[in-house]
């Protein structure tokens, strides 16, 4: 927190040398984004757009991970709201009722994701450790990405949850890398995410920081007029793709596959065994070949057919 302006609860605000460094800042929560977080997240972004001596903005995580994702634990009852035996997710953020409240809720998330891709000034995302499902939302929509090399970085919800209700994966990385991901739920690390173009950069963990704050060095020498012009162009270009229209598009898909049975089978586990049970339903399956097969020779005993 910089002295003179706004205090923040869930993130870390440090300007200097033309640079605002905006560390998300709930390590004990591995930085999940909560609503309040997100909101203060898109203060903080506005903020270092309107100040005239930020050039760039650097967004990192606090402690061992960048984000691990939306945080799915009951934190509030919204207005009106009661927790009930006929609605029990009354007071868990991202729960369902109708189809447009869903909708609703997502696009109002999004909104404040939306402005790293509004602002003028370019965002550099600086990602360690797990860069999960929200996490995910959130990176890339930033300019750059420099990530270190052992980073995991992945959309495990598609799984059984539904879909990533911000979409830059195809601009990243083109249908088919896109595809991979979102089909299958699979990680990959910072090294392998260079390589497929979804980050600019990976690098050793030790030098991660060193090579973010070099990057932003170098913009801090260009006028911030320069550094706007160039970036709205290129978002410009994007836009003419469809990007903009895609994230509206994404959170609907993500709502409508809210009421798949598959999300029904989640909220069941999640409802009667807890999230950490939850979780490893969802992904213990594909954590390696044999309880693939395994997971297999209970569902499909009949086995494959010619």
């Amino acid at each position: 927190m910089v002295q003179g302006e706004t205090e923040y609860e869930t993130i870390i605000v440090e300007k200097e040398r033309g640079r605002a460094r905006i560390t998300l800042n709930r390590p004990e929560k591995l930085n999940a984004l909560s609503r309040q977080l997100q909101a203060e997240l898109r203060q903080a972004l506005w903020d270092a757009d309107r100040d005239t001596r930020v050039h760039s903005v650097i967004l990192r995580g606090a402690g061992r991970s960048f984000c691990a994702g939306y945080d799915l634990t009951p934190e509030r009852t919204l207005a009106g709201e009661s927790k009930t035996e006929a609605n029990p997710y009354a007071d868990v953020y991202r729960k369902s009722q109708t189809f447009d409240d869903d909708v609703w809720r997502m696009e109002e998330a999004q909104r404040d994701r939306m402005t790293i891709f509004d602002m003028h000034k370019p965002v550099i995302g600086q990602v360690h450790g797990f860069c999960v499902a929200g996490g995910t939302d959130l990176v890339f929509l930033c300019d750059i990405v420099i990530a270190a090399e052992d980073a995991r970085i992945g959309f495990p919800p598609v799984r059984a949850m539904g879909g990533p209700p911000a979409h830059m994966w195809t601009y990243h990385v083109g249908p088919q890398w896109a595809k991979y991901m979102l089909l299958t739920g699979e990680f990959v690390t910072g090294s392998e995410a260079e390589k497929i173009g979804l980050v600019w950069k990976a690098v050793p963990g030790a030098r991660l920081t060193e090579t973010v704050e070099e990057l932003a060095d170098r913009m801090a020498m260009i006028h911030p007029d320069l550094l706007a012009g160039n970036k709205r162009s290129v978002n410009m270009a994007l836009e003419l793709m469809g990007a903009r229209t895609m994230q509206r598009f994404a959170a609907e898909q993500d709502a409508r596959m809210h009421t798949s049975p598959g999300m029904d089978d989640w909220r069941t586990r999640n409802r009667e065994q807890g999230l950490k049970e939850a979780l490893a339903w969802r992904d213990g399956r594909f954590a390696s070949p044999e309880q693939r097969r395994e997971w297999q020779q209970e569902h499909w005993p009949e086995g494959p057919r010619s």
